[in-house]
């Protein structure tokens, strides 16, 4: 398996990426996998995990740092608008259609975590995507306005809301805007303010587990009202007949979301659930990791077989 830096573009942002290649003789084009990072996260954590190891399976597959995060282009730094990440996988579909180790009719998309919802709408309005996997699948416009569990209280968001009224504001006005800091100073402060969820999430992105310096430490506020709207799991019945795979942790707060999605399903569609792993263990923990792949590995296997 070799990894390659690439560039491409979406809708006039250039993208930074990682191709990984593999090195197995074969006898024409590959099937190929986009995969999508988690929301704050970039290429070289989970996406570039997970990529690897499918790369080891036989896969070409691509990560990639979506627009304004990471290493890829785009102002402001730090925003994440839902509509331009559905897009980034789209633009990552289109450049691999590019590539003459590809099979352009078998390529698949994966989505962990937020990429899990852009990766169900691209899919949903892309038919290049012939299979599409989540791991820990999350919309993240549910989980701000509604929480990771589901049981937020509709004022939090509707603070956010006033917040980000306000940045748009200041920035009119010529004044720096303020930002929306992700995550607390201490696992402490995490485990406060998000509960078991806000402590697994710290561990993963601010400790030497996984942490990265180009890793969002923030959104800029204009992301939440570009949230509000949005619902990544309303186009999931235009999926139709295309296989869908969503994998997620039996202790995973956010499990809600992937039942949620996996029941507008309309086509072959399966739940897999991990024993005993939470949202974030998926990420990189290898007793979970390893299930995961090798399911993946067998689905994408089948979804994204050469046409009879």
């Amino acid at each position: 398996m070799t990894k390659t830096d690439v560039t491409f573009d979406s809708a006039g942002i250039p993208l930074a990426g990682h191709l990984y290649l593999p090195e197995t003789p074969t006898a024409g084009p590959r099937p190929a996998i986009v995969v999508g990072h988690p929301g704050s996260g970039v290429k070289e954590q989970t996406a570039g995990l997970y990529a690897r190891r499918l790369a080891e399976r036989g896969f070409v597959t691509l990560a990639f740092d979506a627009a304004y995060q990471g290493e890829s282009g785009g102002e402001p730094r730090g925003l994440e608008d839902p509509a331009h990440r559905v897009e980034d996988l789209k633009a990552a579909v289109s450049f691999l259609t590019s590539r003459g180790e590809v099979d352009t009719d078998r390529i698949g998309a994966l989505g962990i975590c937020a990429s899990g919802g852009y990766a169900l709408a691209a899919t949903a309005s892309d038919h290049r995507i012939k299979a599409v996997g989540t791991v820990s699948a999350v919309d993240v416009a549910r989980q701000f306005r509604l929480g990771a569990d589901g049981t937020q209280d509709p004022a939090v968001f509707q603070s956010m809301l006033d917040a980000a009224a306000h940045a748009r504001t200041a920035e009119a006005r010529g004044e720096e805007p303020p930002v929306l800091t992700l995550f607390p100073e201490t696992a402490e402060q995490a485990r406060a303010l998000g509960g078991e969820h806000g402590a697994e999430g710290f561990d993963y992105y601010r400790t030497p587990r996984a942490q990265h310096a180009r890793s969002a430490s923030f959104f800029t506020w204009s992301s939440i009202d570009r949230m509000a709207a949005f619902d990544a799991f309303a186009p999931v019945p235009l999926i139709g007949r295309r296989p869908m795979l969503m994998i997620a942790g039996t202790r995973a707060v956010t499990a809600w979301m992937s039942i949620e999605a996996f029941q507008l399903a309309t086509g072959p569609k399966e739940l897999l659930w991990i024993d005993g792993a939470g949202h974030v263990d998926l990420y990189d923990k290898k007793q979970y990791v390893d299930l995961a792949i090798d399911k993946l590995d067998g689905f994408f296997a089948e979804g994204l077989r050469p046409a009879a």
